[in-house]
């Protein structure tokens, strides 16, 4: 597979998204998360998601000059509207430059008050959660991110889908070194993964997902018409329901089961919602005493063989891609250079 340094793919896919009609800060926070999601070796992710997205922007499942805005603050403080709890509007853009304000809302917030709240309504496909995350790491704060998506999960007996695969993800500042960062989807899987192997050929494992007829599958292509397997069955169930009770109900976003499939050209404009929450430790028992609890847990994991630190691989492989970028397929290279109009520099 063709290699390309970070840089090069970053630009290739911003001139890809604006040429679909994404606005400049669209086009680049949006090539920023998904080219961080390669060089953490989430291909599902990454830029394998420009094409989708481009179409999404040339049909109008997607507003490329959106603009996301503030709907909603509580509390008052010096004269400014300013509370812990704050709705953004991604006026049906793509999600990142909207949950990038969410995220400046919510640090705020929680220097203010100790805690911070934000939730993303009539958003899109938000990518790798926990990458909205990063600043709240390095700020030396605690967070927790959500989101909801297209109907891929049926609830606890069911087997329509109805819920989103509604990943969730954490970080948790350490002292003197990187934070801990959870990420996962609750589907067995990432949906993205069945788009992968679909795309490739390939089979997947039975217990990934269902056929239309609610009957085990091991081809991509049936279990992206059918439905996804929740994480721990029925437990992974109600986590998902949890997920998108707070992300739906408390924005006003479309339910899972109200939005068209990313997978398909034509539909609707999803309106999906997402949520952060940031905690300043300091807020609670103290900075000090949270750090020194979490290396002391920490430590106490180290201790057994074969025990690894959530994020831990996804940070060798940016550190690695940093210098080395990253391999995409030459049909999806070749696709991001036709969107974008120029050929990608610096291939080896």
């Amino acid at each position: 597979m063709p290699l390309i340094s970070l840089h090069s793919l970053r630009d290739l896919a911003t001139a890809a998204l604006a040429r679909a009609g994404a606005n400049p800060v669209m086009a680049e926070a949006t090539a920023d998360a998904l080219v961080r999601a390669d060089a953490q070796g989430l291909a599902s992710h990454g830029v394998s998601r420009v094409p989708q997205y481009a179409t999404h922007l040339a049909n109008g499942r997607a507003d490329g000059t959106a603009e996301p805005r503030i709907l909603r603050r509580t509390g008052h403080t010096y004269g400014h509207t300013y509370g812990a709890a704050v709705l953004v509007d991604a006026a049906f853009g793509l999600a990142f430059p909207a949950c990038a304000l969410a995220i400046d809302e919510a640090i705020a917030r929680a220097r203010e008050y100790g805690v911070g709240f934000a939730a993303v309504t009539n958003s899109h496909h938000f990518g790798a959660a926990a990458y909205h995350l990063e600043r709240v790491g390095n700020a030396g704060l605690v967070g927790l991110a959500m989101g909801n998506s297209p109907a891929a999960m049926a609830a606890a007996g069911g087997r329509r889908p109805l819920f989103g695969t509604n990943p969730i993800a954490a970080v948790f500042p350490r002292r003197d070194a990187p934070p801990v960062v959870i990420d996962l989807s609750l589907s067995e899987v990432a949906r993205g993964k069945l788009m992968v192997a679909a795309k490739d050929g390939r089979p997947i494992p039975l217990g990934w997902a269902l056929d239309a007829e609610g009957q085990p599958t091991t081809d991509p292509k049936a279990g992206l018409e059918g439905s996804m397997l929740p994480m721990g069955g029925t437990k992974g169930a109600m986590l998902a329901l949890v997920v998108e009770v707070i992300v739906t109900a408390l924005t006003g976003a479309a339910i899972g089961y109200e939005a068209s499939s990313f997978f398909v050209d034509e539909g609707n404009r999803p309106r999906l919602g997402q949520a952060f929450l940031v905690i300043d430790p300091e807020a609670l028992a103290g900075r000090e005493t949270f750090l020194e609890r979490i290396e002391t847990l920490v430590g106490e994991m180290a201790k057994e063989p074969g025990v690894r630190l959530p994020g831990a691989r996804r940070r060798r492989f940016a550190e690695g891609a940093a210098s080395r970028g990253v391999e995409i397929p030459a049909a999806l290279l070749a696709e991001l250079e036709r969107l974008a109009g120029k050929a990608a520099e610096g291939i080896q």
